[in-house]
């Protein structure tokens, strides 16, 4: 593999003139984007994620009126062929991971708030759910809480246990998972303040923090995390400066692979906010906020060097690569946008 040229793929709405899945290829010196080219087709794959050995990506699916996950072998070309899909009937899941074996994926949907398990065949293919979790209840917003709203399913770095973020109950599920099925591990979940909408989680490299950004009230929340005792609050501080009183929706939360910086996007602000990380305590302390050069950033992405950042900005059809400074955290655009109709989601491969 050329190390100095990293391919990423690109998850979309199909709404518009997106085809499905898209891939680039940028330059890991400079961080210059160029071969962008549709990879493979399917219908609204918003969310992707991509297997550790650069073998297999599993994207979000809409097929006819169902809604699930489709599987995709990466060929030497970076071209996606498409191995199967399990949908069922009803909208697609907003959210795809998987584990580090490969041996499930997981989604999360928010129209039917269920997180589901889907045990991974030996050709990387999917079979049918091998558990179904359904939440249940709702929050103080009438309008984005009236019922459960899952949003996020990944696992914890040690991999004991799946957290699920659901934004309609304001709420971060833990559940223990054995052989395929989901049980909810007692006493780890954690109830989060009413009405903030808790969208998506990063954990810390080091495995003992982990950050959720809220949708609804713009906020991240700081969390520490041992496997023993789950998850506790540390402190909540606002993805938005000071002043700023209009509409906003946060979206995307990553942490730099060197664990010193946090980023998340506002849709509204149009910005990635950027955070400095108290490495002993959690603790986060504002640095700035970039402008993400196109509207509604639903999605960005670290590449895997820690050099760049990728906004996506959705309803401008458009990407922006960012260079990072090492020293501040702050982002500098660099180079052109590049052309990618209705962006939802970035994965790069690993290196």
């Amino acid at each position: 593999m050329n190390t100095n040229k990293l391919t990423a793929y690109v998850g979309t709405y199909t709404n518009g003139e997106s085809k499905g899945i898209y891939r680039f290829t940028m330059d890991a010196s400079s961080g210059k984007i160029e071969d962008v080219s549709l990879a493979g087709e399917m219908e609204n794959p918003t969310y992707l994620a991509i297997d550790k050995n650069n073998k297999l990506l599993y994207s979000v699916a809409k097929v006819g009126d169902g809604g699930g996950v489709a599987a995709f072998k990466i060929k030497n070309s970076g071209d996606l062929e498409l191995i199967n899909y399990q949908v069922s009937q009803g909208k697609p899941p907003c959210y795809v991971g998987l584990n580090s074996k490969n041996e499930y994926v997981f989604s999360a949907n928010y129209h039917r708030a269920t997180i589901e398990v889907f045990p991974v065949r030996e050709d990387g293919g999917i079979d049918i759910p091998s558990s179904v979790i359904t939440h249940e209840g709702s929050g103080p917003n009438k309008e984005r809480q009236e019922k459960a709203h899952a949003h996020y399913a990944a696992l914890t770095p040690d991999e004991k246990y799946l957290c699920a973020v659901d934004l309609g109950i304001d709420k971060l599920a833990v559940y223990s998972l054995n052989r395929g099925s989901l049980s909810e591990a007692n006493g780890l979940s954690l109830s989060l303040r009413p009405g903030c909408g808790p969208r998506h989680l990063a954990f810390h490299p080091n495995g003992k923090f982990a950050y959720i950004i809220t949708e609804l009230s713009s906020e991240i929340v700081a969390l520490e995390y041992s496997p023993s005792d789950g998850f506790k609050e540390i402190q909540y501080i606002s993805a938005l400066p000071e002043g700023f009183n209009g509409e906003n929706l946060g979206s995307a939360i990553y942490v730099s692979p060197d664990g010193r910086y946090l980023y998340a996007s506002n849709r509204g602000h149009n910005s990635i906010a950027i955070f400095r990380i108290d490495i002993t305590s959690g603790r986060l302390e504002v640095v700035g906020h970039e402008s993400t050069g196109g509207e509604h950033p639903r999605d960005f992405a670290i590449d895997p060097t820690g050099k760049f950042l990728i906004a996506a900005n959705q309803d401008t059809n458009n990407i922006v690569p960012f260079s990072i400074d090492n020293s501040t955290g702050k982002l500098t655009r660099i180079g052109d946008s590049i052309s990618i109709p209705n962006p939802v989601c970035i994965k790069f491969i690993n290196i």
